[in-house]
């Protein structure tokens, strides 16, 4: 298996190459030169995460130029799916509500969010990559995050060997738990910083870093070289197919359906990465009959999905949903990509528009086959919290903003499509991540300043348990407190990574 831009803009690599790279250096994204097609009628036989983990990987990690063997992905798969990784042995268990509804939780690892379902094993292919390559440098993992994927990539690079981590969070522009998750982390190679301004600012900062020839020349006389945690690697997004043919095995058997047996998949979705390997699940021969987008009031891909026009010129809004407050959705170029059959001339020519004017709009033809496969639909402030409230009194179970908009999105997309199938809802979060909107949706009523006795109020009404992650929270020590403008993350890096106070992290032991 080789490695393409998205772009055509750099020649093929390995899969050791891609995960080290991170992000294409000339602009774009890597992404597979073919999609394997797979019998998955293996899933008969098995109920082991790792097994059917092995079995999804294998045609894109151990075949083509410096590739995994079988027992490197194997083990890998093996430490970072361990029973104290994640609270549960399904890994990612499937709860089935009324109307063949069923809901992935992907939220049962160490941070309490989706991320981890890949960030848990991204840092040693990481380390198996760079033995492969023979890198001695040391890899700067840069992160830029809406609130979930900065901790799950701190939790998972602490203490890599080889390896520094600088995370970029929007200050006002994640919950008061998933900020305290960040600048609470321990580690001797974590940084967390704070931006002035949104998810977006964060991410085309990192962008432009990656792209900065001049930066990664002196980084590279120091033996540095930059990497990415974000799904823009693809070594993030891999094993997020995964738990899409896991979550499909499971809700058959729940409702003692075949192999083979249809479902539509609903995906909350920001940055497009997430909804992305539900779509190489799909491509891969996983009956998935329809994929539905579903946003927040950020809704650039509801109407991008509706009128093949993606503009990014609108008005920025804060929601309960701040994981997908994203109006530029980064792995939307791998999804063109794959629509539009490698036109790279295509991709080109959108994402010029895109940066010069804040907007493209695609050919009908490729708008034709993005409505084969998927819908978009969006959910309001209001509508979410009604969504939590409704399917708390009518299931008995407890979604997180996320998720809220997810089922609400599959309550509109039933309005449209009279046949109805058994459907997979991708959780995305522990609703104890989000406590000032799960209390309004619960109590009708402002939340208390102080987000832990909101938590306590919670727990006394649902007489649910917090995640681990959000238990052992309060009282923790703040350890990060840099603070930036958006545009100062180049002086930034070159001040932590160049001055001469700074000791650069070489083998340190692992926690």
């Amino acid at each position: 298996m080789r490695y393409i831009s998205s772009r055509g803009n750099y020649p093929e690599i390995g899969i050791s190459e891609a995960i080290t790279t991170g992000m294409v250096p000339r602009g774009g994204l890597f992404l597979p030169e073919n999609i394997p097609e797979m019998n998955f009628s293996f899933l008969l036989h098995t109920n082991d995460y790792r097994e059917i983990g092995y079995r999804v990987l294998e045609p894109y990690f151990c075949h083509g130029e410096k590739h995994f063997t079988e027992e490197e992905l194997r083990s890998s798969l093996e430490v970072a799916y361990r029973s104290t990784n994640f609270d549960t042995p399904e890994i990612a268990p499937v709860t089935v509500l009324s109307n063949n509804i069923g809901i992935l939780e992907l939220w049962h690892g160490p941070t309490a969010a989706f991320k981890d379902m890949a960030l848990q094993i991204l840092p040693h292919w990481l380390v198996i990559a760079k033995k492969k390559l023979n890198q001695k440098t040391v890899t700067i993992i840069l992160v830029a995050t809406s609130g979930d994927t900065g901790k799950a990539a701190l939790e998972g690079f602490k203490n890599i060997p080889g390896t520094e981590i600088y995370v970029f969070f929007p200050d006002e522009g994640v919950s008061l738990v998933q900020k305290l998750q960040m600048l609470t982390t321990e580690g001797v190679n974590t940084r967390v910083i704070a931006v002035e301004g949104n998810f977006d600012d964060c991410q085309t900062m990192v962008k432009e870093i990656f792209a900065n020839q001049d930066f990664k020349s002196k980084l590279a006389t120091r033996q540095y070289k930059l990497s990415s945690a974000n799904s823009i690697n693809w070594g993030r997004l891999a094993p997020q197919i995964v738990y899409y043919v896991w979550g499909y095995v499971q809700l058959i058997r729940k409702l003692g359906l075949g192999i083979g047996h249809e479902i539509d998949v609903v995906v909350p979705t920001g940055n497009f990465g997430n909804i992305l390997a539900a779509y190489y699940a799909k491509r891969m021969g996983l009956p998935i009959r329809r994929l539905i987008c579903a946003s927040n009031q950020n809704n650039v891909l509801t109407d991008f999905l509706r009128t093949g026009v993606y503009d990014r010129q609108r008005p920025f809004y804060k929601t309960y949903s701040p994981s997908m407050d994203i109006l530029i959705s980064s792995n939307l170029e791998r999804f063109l990509a794959e629509v539009t059959k490698h036109n790279f001339l295509k991709i080109q020519n959108w994402y010029m528009e895109l940066q010069q004017q804040g907007r493209f709009k695609v050919d009908s033809t490729t708008l034709a086959a993005i409505r084969e496969v998927m819908s978009g639909y969006w959910t309001s402030e209001v509508q979410t919290l009604e969504t939590i409230r409704e399917v708390y009194h009518k299931e008995n179970y407890l979604l997180d903003p996320h998720t809220a908009v997810a089922y609400h999105g599959l309550k509109q997309y039933w309005e449209d499509e009279e046949k109805k199938v058994p459907t997979l809802i991708c959780s995305t979060a522990s609703p104890f991540k989000f406590n000032g909107a799960i209390y309004q949706a619960l109590f009708e009523s402002e939340p208390p300043a102080d987000e832990f006795a909101a938590i306590e109020r919670i727990v006394e009404y649902t007489h649910l348990e917090p995640h681990r992650a959000v238990k052992t929270l309060q009282g923790k020590v703040v350890l990060h407190r840099d603070h930036i403008q958006p545009s100062e993350g180049l002086s930034y890096l070159e001040k932590k990574l160049f001055s001469k106070k700074h000791i650069r992290l070489k083998k340190p032991s692992h926690s």
